[in-house]
Protein backbone atom coordinates (compact mmCIF):
# COMPACT_ATOMS: atom_id res chain seq x y z
CA UNK A 1 0.00 0.00 0.00
CA UNK A 2 1.48 3.27 -0.90
CA UNK A 3 1.48 6.59 1.14
CA UNK A 4 0.67 8.84 -1.53
CA UNK A 5 -2.50 7.98 -2.78
CA UNK A 6 -5.26 10.73 -3.53
CA UNK A 7 -7.62 11.45 -0.23
CA UNK A 8 -10.80 13.13 -1.49
CA UNK A 9 -13.95 14.30 0.31
CA UNK A 10 -16.80 15.81 -0.81
CA UNK A 11 -18.90 18.69 0.06
CA UNK A 12 -20.81 16.33 2.26
CA UNK A 13 -18.59 14.29 4.34
CA UNK A 14 -16.78 14.96 7.43
CA UNK A 15 -18.34 14.67 10.50
CA UNK A 16 -19.87 17.51 11.83
CA UNK A 17 -20.15 18.83 15.16
CA UNK A 18 -21.18 21.93 17.11
CA UNK A 19 -19.02 23.57 19.28
CA UNK A 20 -19.55 26.67 21.51
CA UNK A 21 -22.34 27.39 19.03
CA UNK A 22 -20.17 26.98 15.83
CA UNK A 23 -20.61 23.95 13.39
CA UNK A 24 -17.65 22.41 12.65
CA UNK A 25 -16.86 19.78 9.72
CA UNK A 26 -14.35 17.73 10.14
CA UNK A 27 -13.17 17.75 6.00
CA UNK A 28 -9.92 15.96 6.55
CA UNK A 29 -8.39 14.65 9.89
CA UNK A 30 -4.89 13.43 11.26
CA UNK A 31 -6.22 9.79 10.98
CA UNK A 32 -6.39 10.35 6.89
CA UNK A 33 -2.93 12.31 6.92
CA UNK A 34 -1.18 10.13 9.00
CA UNK A 35 -1.10 13.19 11.71
CA UNK A 36 -0.01 15.94 9.21
CA UNK A 37 -2.63 18.13 9.42
CA UNK A 38 -6.22 18.34 9.52
CA UNK A 39 -9.11 20.79 7.83
CA UNK A 40 -11.93 22.41 9.39
CA UNK A 41 -14.84 23.95 7.66
CA UNK A 42 -16.24 26.15 10.65
CA UNK A 43 -19.14 27.77 10.18
CA UNK A 44 -19.72 31.03 12.99
CA UNK A 45 -23.30 32.12 13.21
CA UNK A 46 -23.51 36.10 14.81
CA UNK A 47 -22.05 36.30 18.59
CA UNK A 48 -20.19 32.70 18.19
CA UNK A 49 -17.15 32.14 18.03
CA UNK A 50 -13.88 30.96 20.79
CA UNK A 51 -12.90 32.83 23.40
CA UNK A 52 -9.04 33.51 24.39
CA UNK A 53 -7.17 30.36 23.82
CA UNK A 54 -3.69 28.98 22.90
CA UNK A 55 -2.44 25.73 21.37
CA UNK A 56 1.74 25.66 21.19
CA UNK A 57 2.48 23.13 19.28
CA UNK A 58 -0.31 23.96 16.44
CA UNK A 59 0.06 26.21 13.83
CA UNK A 60 -2.72 27.73 12.79
CA UNK A 61 -4.36 28.84 9.67
CA UNK A 62 -7.74 30.28 8.91
CA UNK A 63 -9.00 31.85 5.36
CA UNK A 64 -12.34 33.48 5.37
CA UNK A 65 -14.44 32.58 3.22
CA UNK A 66 -17.43 34.31 3.74
CA UNK A 67 -18.90 37.13 5.99
CA UNK A 68 -15.98 38.44 9.00
CA UNK A 69 -14.99 37.91 11.99
CA UNK A 70 -12.94 39.71 14.96
CA UNK A 71 -9.83 38.42 15.78
CA UNK A 72 -8.07 39.31 19.18
CA UNK A 73 -4.23 38.30 19.84
CA UNK A 74 -1.85 39.54 22.51
CA UNK A 75 -0.50 41.61 19.55
CA UNK A 76 -3.85 43.68 18.12
CA UNK A 77 -7.55 43.33 17.40
CA UNK A 78 -7.97 42.82 13.52
CA UNK A 79 -11.25 42.80 11.34
CA UNK A 80 -10.94 40.06 9.43
CA UNK A 81 -13.30 39.84 6.13
CA UNK A 82 -14.12 37.36 2.68
CA UNK A 83 -11.26 36.84 1.34
CA UNK A 84 -8.92 37.52 4.28
CA UNK A 85 -6.13 34.94 5.01
CA UNK A 86 -4.26 35.18 9.17
CA UNK A 87 -1.69 32.53 10.03
CA UNK A 88 -1.38 32.09 14.47
CA UNK A 89 2.34 30.51 14.16
CA UNK A 90 3.20 28.07 16.58
CA UNK A 91 4.13 28.87 19.53
CA UNK A 92 1.15 29.45 21.82
CA UNK A 93 0.23 32.99 20.77
CA UNK A 94 -3.31 33.64 22.62
CA UNK A 95 -6.23 34.24 20.16
CA UNK A 96 -9.94 34.20 19.89
CA UNK A 97 -12.10 35.54 17.21
CA UNK A 98 -16.38 36.32 17.57
CA UNK A 99 -18.71 36.88 14.77
CA UNK A 100 -19.96 40.38 15.38
CA UNK A 101 -21.65 41.01 12.35
CA UNK A 102 -25.29 39.91 11.92
CA UNK A 103 -24.37 37.35 8.82
CA UNK A 104 -22.88 33.60 9.09
CA UNK A 105 -19.04 33.61 8.80
CA UNK A 106 -17.19 30.88 7.17
CA UNK A 107 -13.56 29.92 7.98
CA UNK A 108 -11.22 27.36 6.26
CA UNK A 109 -8.90 26.38 9.55
CA UNK A 110 -6.14 24.42 8.79
CA UNK A 111 -3.91 22.74 11.49
CA UNK A 112 -0.61 21.40 11.59
CA UNK A 113 -0.04 19.02 12.92
CA UNK A 114 -3.04 17.46 12.89
CA UNK A 115 -4.62 17.06 16.79
CA UNK A 116 -7.21 19.56 17.45
CA UNK A 117 -10.03 17.83 15.82
CA UNK A 118 -9.67 15.43 18.06
CA UNK A 119 -10.35 18.49 20.62
CA UNK A 120 -13.35 19.51 18.65
CA UNK A 121 -14.91 15.72 18.72
CA UNK A 122 -14.75 15.53 22.11
CA UNK A 123 -15.90 18.93 23.79
CA UNK A 124 -18.54 19.13 20.65
CA UNK A 125 -22.13 17.65 19.91
CA UNK A 126 -22.65 16.11 17.06
CA UNK A 127 -24.73 17.88 14.54
CA UNK A 128 -26.10 17.06 11.03
CA UNK A 129 -24.28 19.44 8.56
CA UNK A 130 -25.73 22.93 8.53
CA UNK A 131 -26.91 22.47 12.44
CA UNK A 132 -26.48 25.21 14.84
CA UNK A 133 -26.75 24.47 18.64
CA UNK A 134 -26.69 27.39 21.27
CA UNK A 135 -23.44 28.25 22.99
CA UNK A 136 -23.78 26.16 26.41
CA UNK A 137 -24.09 27.37 29.55
CA UNK A 138 -21.07 26.89 31.17
CA UNK A 139 -20.60 27.08 34.84
CA UNK A 140 -17.39 26.72 36.86
CA UNK A 141 -17.18 22.90 37.17
CA UNK A 142 -18.18 22.73 33.04
CA UNK A 143 -14.96 25.09 32.53
CA UNK A 144 -13.17 23.43 34.57
CA UNK A 145 -13.62 20.40 32.65
CA UNK A 146 -13.19 22.02 28.97
CA UNK A 147 -9.85 23.18 30.23
CA UNK A 148 -8.75 19.60 31.65
CA UNK A 149 -9.78 18.49 27.63
CA UNK A 150 -8.03 21.25 25.99
CA UNK A 151 -4.93 20.72 28.21
CA UNK A 152 -4.73 16.91 27.25
CA UNK A 153 -4.91 18.16 23.29
CA UNK A 154 -2.45 20.55 23.83
CA UNK A 155 -4.64 23.73 24.15
CA UNK A 156 -4.82 26.09 27.00
CA UNK A 157 -8.33 28.34 27.51
CA UNK A 158 -8.26 31.56 29.42
CA UNK A 159 -10.77 33.76 31.07
CA UNK A 160 -13.25 35.51 28.26
CA UNK A 161 -11.67 38.98 29.25
CA UNK A 162 -8.34 38.13 29.07
CA UNK A 163 -7.39 40.10 25.76
CA UNK A 164 -9.69 42.53 26.55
Amino acid sequence: MKDNLLTTTTADQGACVSVMGGTYRLVITGQQTNGAYAVIDMLIPPGGGPGPHAHPDFHESFHVLEGEVEVKTEVGTYQARKGDFLNIPTGGMVHGFKNKSDQLARLWCVVVPAGLENFFQEVGTPVAAGTFLPPPSLGPDDIKRLAAIAQKYGQQVFPPNYLG
